[in-house]
């Protein structure tokens, strides 16, 4: 079994990095992971999903194996063009019970940005124990998942400013 490595990034530094960006973002618990929502005001019970980290498998979402020493995931969703640009077309949707097929893809790899084993579908992407390196290069990426999100806050609270 392999450990993250000794430069990995720890999950609180990369929290506390993504708050920066936006003054309307929350770091809330969330189905067993320290997930970072856009919630300007506090208006909505939790808001909208930016990123998730999550440092442990679940019943449903072992693929990546985050029981390791040190492993963790980093995920986010991606724009549909980005996800595409990188990935190809995001698998259909899995009926329930059903795992996503991602084929020629290792889900247990540390610090790659790989397609989420669980939900690829929605565009969503994970890091395992990421870098810096691997963090910075993301973080054009990470400006576009922020503006997509702050567009479905805006269409989900109309009323809401930005």
């Amino acid at each position: 079994m392999s450990a993250a490595p000794s430069d990995a990034l720890e999950p609180e530094e990369i929290l506390r990095d993504l708050l920066r960006l936006d003054a309307g973002l929350r770091v809330e618990p969330y189905y067993g992971e320290q997930a970072i929502f856009y919630n300007p005001g506090a208006v909505a019970p939790l808001g909208t999903i930016f990123c998730a980290i999550k440092d442990h498998d679940g019943p449903n979402d072992r693929a990546s194996r985050l029981s390791r020493p040190g492993v963790y995931r980093f995920a986010f969703g991606m724009t549909p063009g980005s996800f595409e640009r990188h990935f190809g077309a995001p698998p259909r949707r899995p009926t329930k019970g059903e795992a996503l097929s991602l084929a020629g893809h290792d889900l247990t790899r540390l610090d790659e940005l790989t397609p989420h084993p669980v939900y690829a579908w929605m565009g969503w992407v994970q890091i395992l124990a990421p870098t810096a390196a691997r963090f910075g290069d993301v973080r054009p990426l990470l400006r576009e998942s922020l503006d997509m999100v702050r567009a479905k806050w805006t269409r989900r609270i109309p009323s809401a400013t930005i």
